[in-house]
């Protein structure tokens, strides 16, 4: 008996394998690997790239830093138009600005949980702008971002499903800061989890949000030094607060590294990267990309 195995059992058609499995292995790489690299595999690939099913939630991280921010928005710009207004999960990081915010709201009105991480272009008066657009809204995650209490306001009452708000910090102010807590206090009634990672309200700030926030069950205040839990605060943070995370709590688990050294402020990131490894993709850069002349489908494989 021959012991070599058949060739057909060492090497799968991957062209065989059912749609919404492929589609499902796809929508893993996250929306600049597919649309730079995947997509141009084969044509029935092509054909699914172009499905707006497949981007109902668009990851647009950056985490190898290859591409320039006004690609990376051009990038964006065309997996939220290939949504057909089905977009309900977008995620934008390390870039991002006014006009794409706007571009987002203007094209989908289903957007359900919006994420900006370090998006330095995106202003108080940009969030602000699109926050009636957004009715549906009921995760925002903010890290990073130079938003503040006006953005905050704004969003609270123009999105009343907002159940989910990540409001996160540099810690690199000094002082005590109650308004962005007063402004969630005031308007995010319905909020049931609430993350204010180094943030620098104050006991004064966290009893307005105990009182505003009356449904909210998972709190997290890890690196808020400012709040001392003077008299029974504590005591009613533990009996209204299904989960709660103290100043001094392990960082562990946290999404960010929160080192921030003298060099990174004087000219480099803020931030080093995530906590977790992210497998590297090899995402082959071809020619046409910025070319003025190019119609803008050269770049896609047309």
């Amino acid at each position: 008996m021959d012991p070599r195995p058949d060739p057909a059992d060492e090497f799968r058609n991957w062209l065989e394998l059912p749609r919404d499995v492929t589609a499902s292995i796809l929508m893993r790489l996250g929306a600049i690997e597919i649309l730079t690299s995947a997509q141009r595999v084969c044509s029935p690939w092509r054909k699914l790239c172009k499905d707006p099913s497949m981007w109902r939630a668009v990851d647009m991280r950056n985490s190898d830093n290859q591409w320039e921010d006004y690609e990376l928005e051009r990038i964006c710009r065309d997996a939220v138009d290939r949504s057909c207004g089905q977009v309900v999960d977008i995620n934008v990081e390390n870039f991002g600005t006014d006009e794409l915010l706007r571009h987002i709201a203007d094209s989908s009105s289903q957007v359900k949980r919006l994420r900006l991480v370090r998006c330095y272009g995106i202003s108080d008066e940009g969030l602000s702008g699109v926050a009636a657009k957004l009715p549906l809204l009921e995760e925002l995650a903010i890290s990073y971002c130079p938003l503040s209490k006006f953005a905050l306001k704004d969003v609270g009452q123009s999105c009343p499903l907002l159940k989910s708000l990540k409001f996160n910090s540099r810690e690199l102010r000094y002082g005590e800061f109650d308004e962005e807590a007063l402004a969630i206090a005031e308007n995010m009634s319905e909020l049931r989890c609430l993350q204010l990672y180094g943030n620098k309200l104050t006991n004064d700030g966290l009893q307005a949000i105990l009182d505003g926030c009356p449904h909210l069950e998972s709190l997290d205040l890890r690196r808020c030094f400012n709040v001392t839990f003077a008299g029974n605060l504590e005591r009613r943070c533990a009996e209204q607060i299904k989960d709660l995370r103290l100043p001094h709590d392990s960082t562990d688990d946290y999404e960010f590294n929160d080192y921030c050294s003298f060099d990174d402020l004087s000219g480099g990131s803020y931030f080093s990267d995530y906590n977790y490894d992210y497998e590297n993709v090899d995402i082959e850069y071809f020619e046409g990309y910025d070319d003025p002349s190019s119609d803008g489908d050269d770049f896609y494989f047309d």
